[in-house]
C-alpha cells in the first residue's frame, strides 16, 4: 500500500487567525472526499480522524524543543548552499534530506544541521539546526550572501521539529523527511509545536516528551553538538560526521574543504566520539575521562546506563592494552563498543 502525504499550511499572521490547514492527497489525488472534506486544525478544535489509520503503539514521536528551522530561497539557493556546507545539496529534493555542517575556514563546525528541500510551489530550502544557533546560522549564511539572489529567514519562533521513531508511518506530511544520519533515527516533520499531537495521532504515533528521543538518540550512538562537543571547536570527522553521512567527499568546493579532505585522505582524525556503557550514576557532562591518571576523553550526554563520550582513540586504545580502568568524576565506565576503536579513524567516505 502506497504510503499517503499531507500537507501542512500554517499561516504565522496573527491577522490570519492563527490555523493550521491540512489538505490529504494520494500521490497528487485529493482524498478529501474519503475523509469527508479538508482537514482543519485550530486551537483545541475537532478534526476528520483517519479511520483507516491503525495506531502502532510502539511508534513515538517527540516534539524537540532545542532544536529551530532557518529557511534559505531564492533562485540561487541550490547553489548558494552547495558553495559553502559539507553536504552535496544537488542530491536533495522535496520529500528527502540531507545531514551537514558549515564550517569555519579552519574546516571546525559552526552548526550542524539537516536539510530539505520545500515542496514544489513553497521552494527553497529549510534546515533543522539547533534552536540556540539558528540565528547564527541565519546570520552567518546572510555573511556569505554577497551578491547571491538568496532570502535567509529564521523560522524557529513558529516553525519546529517532530522526531518519529520506532516504526512507520502510513500517513505524512510534506515536510517529512527520513533522518539521514542513521534509519534508526526514523523520521524529521518540520512543524508548528501547537500541531504536534495533531500530528501524532494521524500518522499513527505516541506523542512523548524530548527526553524519549534524547535517550533513543544516545542508544543509537548520534552526538548531539553543545553536549556532545563544543561547536566552533570540533572537526566533523570527530563528530563522526563522515560515518553519519554528513560530508560528501565527491562534491564541489566549501569552506573548510581543505581541512576536512586532508583528515579523511590522511586518517588523521584521532579523537571520536564513542558509546560507552554505565554501571551506576552518570558522570556530568564535561567531565574529564581519566585512565589511571592520564586524561583520555570527556564526558558527553548520558540516559540510563548508556552515554557518548569524545575521547583520543589512541590513548583509550593503550589504556585498554594496559588493562588501565575508565573512570569519570571517579565513577566507572567502559566502552559499549571496544572493536569500534579499530576502525574509528579510519577514513570513511559518505
Amino acid at each position: 500500500m502506497a504510503r499517503m502525504r499531507w500537507r501542512i499550511i500554517w499561516k504565522a499572521s496573527p491577522r490570519a487567525c492563527a490555523t493550521a490547514s491540512i489538505r490529504c492527497h494520494w500521490r497528487g489525488n485529493s482524498l478529501a472526499a474519503a475523509l469527508g472534506g479538508a482537514l482543519v486544525v485550530c486551537g483545541a478544535a475537532a478534526y476528520v480522524s483517519l479511520q483507516d489509520e491503525q495506531r502502532d503503539y510502539r511508534m513515538k514521536a517527540a516534539f524537540l524543543p532545542d532544536r529551530g528551522v532557518v529557511k534559505v530561497l531564492g533562485e540561487d539557493a541550490r547553489n548558494f548552499l552547495g558553495g559553502l556546507v559539507t553536504t552535496d545539496v544537488e542530491r536533495i529534493g522535496p520529500g528527502s534530506g540531507r545531514f551537514g555542517a558549515l564550517l569555519t575556514p579552519q574546516g571546525k563546525i559552526v552548526v550542524d544541521f539537516l536539510i530539505t528541500e520545500a515542496p514544489s510551489g513553497d521552494g527553497g530550502f529549510l534546515l533543522d539546526c539547533p534552536r540556540a544557533l539558528a540565528q547564527t546560522l541565519a546570520d552567518k549564511l546572510r555573511f556569505y550572501k554577497l551578491r547571491a539572489k538568496v532570502t535567509v529567514e529564521n523560522l524557529s519562533d513558529g516553525l519546529g521539529v517532530i522526531a518519529v521513531w520506532d516504526g512507520e508511518a502510513g500517513a505524512l506530511p510534506d515536510l517529512a523527511f527520513a533522518d539521514p544520519r542513521q534509519p534508526s533515527l526514523g523520521l524529521r516533520i518540520l512543524a508548528p509545536k501547537q500541531l504536534a499531537p495533531k500530528i501524532a495521532e494521524l500518522i499513527g504515533a505516541e506523542l512523548v516528551d524530548a527526553s524519549a528521543y534524547e535517550a533513543h538518540r544516545i542508544a543509537c550512538g548520534v552526538p548531539r553538538g553543545g553536549l556532545d562537543f563544543i561547536y566552533g571547536d570540533a572537526f566533523p570527522h570527530e563528530t563522526n560526521m563522515d560515518s553519519l553521512h554528513g560530508v560528501d567527499f565527491d562534491k564541489g568546493c566549501y569552506v573548510g574543504q581543505e581541512v576536512v579532505s586532508r583528515m579523511q585522505h590522511r586518517g588523521t582524525a584521532r579523537t571520536r566520539i564513542v558509546r560507552i556503557a554505565l554501571d551506576g550514576p552518570s558522570p556530568e557532562a564535561g567531565t574529564t575521562i581519566l585512565a589511571g591518571d592520564k586524561a583520555v576523553g570527556t564526558m558527553g550526554s548520558t540516559a540510563g546506563e548508556r552515554g557518548l563520550a569524545l575521547v583520543r582513540v589512541d590513548r583509550v586504545a593503550d589504556a585498554l592494552e594496559a588493562g588501565h580502568a575508565l573512570t569519570a568524576g571517579g565513577l566507572s565506565l567502559r566502552l559499549a563498543d571496544p572493536d569500534a576503536l579499530k576502525s574509528a579513524a579510519k577514513p570513511s567516505v559518505a
